[in-house]
This record gives C-alpha cells, sequence and structure tokens, in this order.
C-alpha cells in the first residue's frame, strides 16, 4: 500500500468517516472544505495528532499545515521528505 493509500486509510478510520471509501478519495482532492471530505478545524487538530503517531513527522505551525493539507499528494509529499529515518 502506498503512502497516499494508507493516508486515505487512517483518515477514514482514526476520523471515523462513514460512508466514505479509499477509492471514493483522489490523490488531488482537497482535505478541508466542502469540496474535499467536509473536515474541519478540530479535525485539523486530530489529523495532525494522527500523523505525528503514525509517520513521527510533526507540522509545527498553521502556515505550514494550510500548504501541507491542500491535497493528499501534498500531505504524501511532505511526509515522505520529513518523514524519520
Amino acid at each position: 500500500m502506498d503512502i497516499k493509500q494508507k493516508l486515505k486509510q487512517m483518515i477514514i478510520e482514526d476520523l471515523a468517516l462513514e460512508d466514505v471509501a479509499i477509492e471514493d478519495i483522489e490523490d488531488d482532492s482537497p482535505i478541508f472544505g466542502e469540496s474535499g471530505l467536509g473536515l474541519d478545524s478540530l479535525d485539523a487538530v486530530e489529523l495532525v495528532v494522527v500523523i505525528q503517531k503514525h509517520f513521527g513527522v510533526r507540522i509545527k505551525d498553521m502556515a505550514k499545515g494550510r500548504e501541507v493539507f491542500q491535497s493528499f499528494n501534498t500531505l504524501a509529499d511532505f511526509i515522505q521528505e520529513n518523514v524519520e529515518q
């Protein structure tokens, strides 16, 4: 399973998204907002914790978070660049 698939699975499970399947989520889909998964700021906090727990990657500020959480592509790229070896 590639990192994008793993991210999608983690988000669905850890944020308890009902009626959402991995194959329903496009790699370039926005993660937040109505055009994306519909996640809100509380989900963002939880998502930061989930990413740190699973990948050991920290998102340290809101500006970086906005950049990283644009889509699954940008999130996967950030994790691959910053994962602890």
